[in-house]
């Protein structure tokens, strides 16, 4: 199978990715992907998985947490579509 590839067409995209690769010593594409994750975690205000438990951990007493319970409290129940 081919290996997919990413075309940047700006130049300064290049160069930053390029001067980023050269200075943590790392691959280009690890480069965009962790500048991708960043921005969706920003964009989408979607919280990191490793954060999440923390603070999940950090509000509760006991040594298991019980995460069916917790999303079963943020459900709301739909009512349907107005017609």
């Amino acid at each position: 199978m081919a290996k997919l590839q990413l075309s940047v067409r700006s130049a300064k995209a290049w160069s930053l990715a390029h001067r980023l690769a050269r200075r943590e010593n790392c691959s280009i594409a690890d480069i965009v992907e962790r500048a991708l994750e960043a921005y969706e975690i920003r964009e989408t205000s979607r919280e990191p998985a490793a954060s999440f438990y923390a603070r999940m951990a950090a509000s509760s007493d006991a040594e298991d947490i019980d995460l069916e319970a917790i999303i079963k409290e943020g459900r709301k129940k739909h009512l349907g579509i107005d017609l």
